[in-house]
């Protein structure tokens, strides 16, 4: 039976939270720590701000955590990790990332938040390697999400859900960001559903309708976090300027290269960052 159709998320009649209590509880056992009090997921360049937020006390496949797949995506490490912050609190470094652009619904793509939010997290940290509109951001700035346009037509909540969006991207918690780094800049980001590159016509439009930032994830994530309780912070690194704004054609390679570039100074400070929390 292949990966996809044995994962539990995909059975008829199953309740996603109950797979996410599940994950949670394998994660406690596997990393020997009952609670996490702060939960990351480390996109494109982010990854280094793990080695640096603390003490690593354990680090699991996530692909022995129901409901986890292997990630798709190179760039991102297909692990779980549990680290031990200076102030005594524990955080859990999601490496396991799944996009909505892999066809696998939109329960695998926000089960590592769910699982976050049952391991006891109460704040999460969400980034990604993205394009930018702001014809002054260069390649490699980082840059905080203070609200999203979310272009995938889909949603994480089912049924008759209705949860508030207002202040998704906490103001409080990019306030503290902006006091370790008062030049971080911030943008509305537009999830598109991918994996195609935006067009220039698609960038212009997201620009009209108030967009800054474009990318493949974090939208449905950040709901998720949101109907969970969840305080969260979102953080993109500018890796290319989007389509037609960039005379040069886009290029994954780019992006990766872009992340590797910034990876010390964006980990260094999203690890301060953390350590403000």
């Amino acid at each position: 039976m292949s990966e996809i159709t044995s994962n539990p998320l995909d059975a008829p009649g199953t309740d996603p939270f109950d797979v996410a209590r599940q994950a949670a509880a394998q994660i406690a056992e596997k990393t020997g720590v009952e609670r996490h009090d702060i939960a990351l997921t480390l996109g494109s360049g982010w990854a280094r701000a793990a080695e640096l937020i603390g003490e690593t006390v354990a680090t699991i496949a996530a692909t022995e955590v129901v409901g986890f797949g292997k990630p798709a995506l190179v760039g991102h490490v297909g692990t779980l990790r549990s680290i031990a912050l200076p102030n005594g609190k524990h955080a859990l470094v999601i490496g396991a990332r799944t996009h909505y652009y892999e066809g696998h619904g939109v329960r695998r793509v926000v089960h590592s938040v769910r699982t976050a939010a049952a391991t006891g997290a109460q704040t999460m940290i969400l980034t990604n390697g993205a394009g930018g509109i702001k014809e002054h951001w260069k390649p490699g700035t980082p840059v905080l999400i203070s609200d999203h346009i979310n272009l995938t037509a889909d949603s994480p909540l089912e049924g008759a859900t209705f949860i508030d969006l207002t202040d998704l991207y906490s103001s409080r918690l990019r306030e503290i960001a902006r006091g370790i780094d008062p030049s971080l800049d911030e943008g509305v980001y537009c999830q598109f559903r991918g994996p195609h590159y935006e067009t220039p016509a698609e960038v212009q439009m997201a620009k009209s309708i108030g967009g800054h930032i474009v990318g493949m994830s974090t939208a449905l994530e950040a709901i998720a976090a949101r109907q969970a309780g969840m305080e969260v912070l979102g953080m993109s690194l500018i890796t290319n300027l989007a389509a037609g704004i960039q005379k040069t054609p886009l290029s994954h390679a780019e992006v990766i290269e872009a992340g590797r570039t910034a990876e010390p100074v964006i980990s260094a400070l999203l690890a301060k960052i953390v350590e403000a929390l």
